[in-house]
């Protein structure tokens, strides 16, 4: 791929800092912002609807990153190849988001977070070498089975209540798909270094906020009268999109893809977590060893 960058691109103190940091510390801070941010978001459909909170959450990260990351000089330069990637990712980032809340209407965000790392199991699958990291892999698949309720999705048990619910959950697998491109197109973007992957994040971001426009822009013109709700759906877009994908650059540079899709197993624990602190989603005993199963095999896991 042909990795021309801008000559007025971020400042190489962006690299400098990421590789200051170890990965892991910034794969734990995009942890925790991915479910903060949706978590408050959740408080937000009421009033401003799904699809409308989904347009701020983009249009606001689009909006704070092009001073810094110049998308429209990104594009100009960028190879056809390139321009190609940025607009998959745009598009990838606009209905994943969309799709992720069209979930979270309707289950709870722990369950969310599990469904989504479903499909990241194929990806840390493909890097495994180790009987240690088998084994690592083993129990989250096992943690992640507990808390998507296995036995009733094969039809062994009576379910929980959201499994009266299967329109979320196709949302919710939608969402876990998209999950995997976005990872996928992700890495590719960060291969050149932390610095140039935010920059190129930025492009993609832009192509995000003009797919989306005809997704969420009528449910989101209705906030506009409020200003209190229009500053939450900005603070939404930061919590959500602009600090946890800066964070997820910063670690894809330096880890392998197979180590970062296995390091995903912790988002249904931080899920559970600001699930209850935020949401008040209080979960189950078995909701709770499934979600040690998956922090014990993310311990045990080590990278290649």
């Amino acid at each position: 791929m042909n990795n021309q960058v801008s000559p007025t691109a971020p400042s190489q103190q962006s690299t400098h800092i990421a590789e200051r940091v170890p990965p892991h510390a910034w794969f734990g801070v995009s942890a925790v912002f991915h479910y903060l941010g949706p978590s408050f978001a959740v408080l937000l459909f009421p009033a401003v609807g799904v699809l409308g909170v989904a347009w701020f959450r983009i249009a606001s990260a689009a909006l704070i990153f092009a001073p810094f990351t110049k998308p429209w000089r990104t594009f100009a330069l960028a190879s056809s190849r390139e321009r190609l990637l940025l607009l998959s990712l745009g598009a990838c980032l606009a209905v994943m988001n969309s799709a992720f809340y069209l979930a979270l209407d309707r289950l709870p965000i722990a369950l969310v977070a599990a469904i989504e790392f479903v499909g990241t199991i194929g990806i840390a699958l493909w890097g495994l070498r180790t009987g240690r990291n088998w084994l690592a892999f083993a129990l989250t698949v096992f943690g992640v089975a507990l808390l998507i309720d296995v036995p009733w999705l094969i039809g062994m048990g009576g379910g929980r209540e959201w499994s009266a619910d299967p329109l979320g959950l196709v949302w919710a697998f939608v969402n876990g798909g998209l999950f995997v491109l976005y990872i996928v197109l992700g890495h590719r973007i960060s291969q050149s270094g932390a610095s140039k992957g935010v920059e190129r994040l930025g492009a993609a971001m832009a192509a995000a906020f003009i797919f989306v426009i005809p997704i969420g822009f009528l449910d989101a013109l209705n906030a506009f009268g409020a200003p209190l709700l229009v500053l939450a759906g900005i603070g939404v877009g930061i919590c959500s999109s602009v600090i946890p994908y800066v964070c997820d650059q910063f670690a894809m540079s330096r880890l392998p893809r197979s180590s970062f899709a296995l390091l995903l197993a912790l988002l249904p624990a931080t899920a559970t977590i600001i699930g209850v602190v935020v949401l008040r989603q209080i979960p189950e005993f078995i909701d709770l060893a499934g979600v040690a199963l998956v922090m014990l095999g993310v311990a045990i896991h080590k990278p290649n």
